[in-house]
């Protein structure tokens, strides 16, 4: 798969994530926020908490789940990128971590594409 590729389907998977936590009743107040510490995929208001939500896409469970990428470098930098969003966007809801694991065997072509949030995964 080309970097352009690649590039499509996790905006894609994205695109699912951010339509499940809207039905879920979440709030998305950023997409695709970049820092230096790279990017946090979707910024969420559920309730009383903020959500920083990694969004993971697989096509096969046969390396892992999506979730099991978020590793503890992955969470660092997460967290980083977190706190310096909250420097530039002051709240005082109670920061929380989500992964969004999205299971697509069939890439953009998946019929029904399998979409498990985990609150507070890490």
């Amino acid at each position: 798969m080309s970097g352009r590729e690649s590039q499509t389907l996790g905006h894609w998977g994205e695109d699912l994530a951010a339509e499940e936590l809207r039905k879920q009743g979440c709030r998305i107040l950023s997409r695709n926020w970049k820092c230096r510490m790279g990017e946090l995929d979707l910024v969420v208001e559920d309730g009383r908490y903020l959500c920083f939500v990694e969004v993971k896409l697989r096509k096969s469970s046969a390396y892992g789940t999506a979730g099991e990428a978020v590793d503890g470098r992955k969470q660092h930098k997460l967290y980083v990128a977190a706190q310096l969003y909250l420097q530039r966007h002051p709240t005082s809801l109670q920061p929380r971590f989500d992964v969004v694991e999205i299971e697509a065997p069939q890439g953009m072509d998946t019929k029904a594409p399998r979409v498990r949030r985990i609150e507070n995964a890490f």
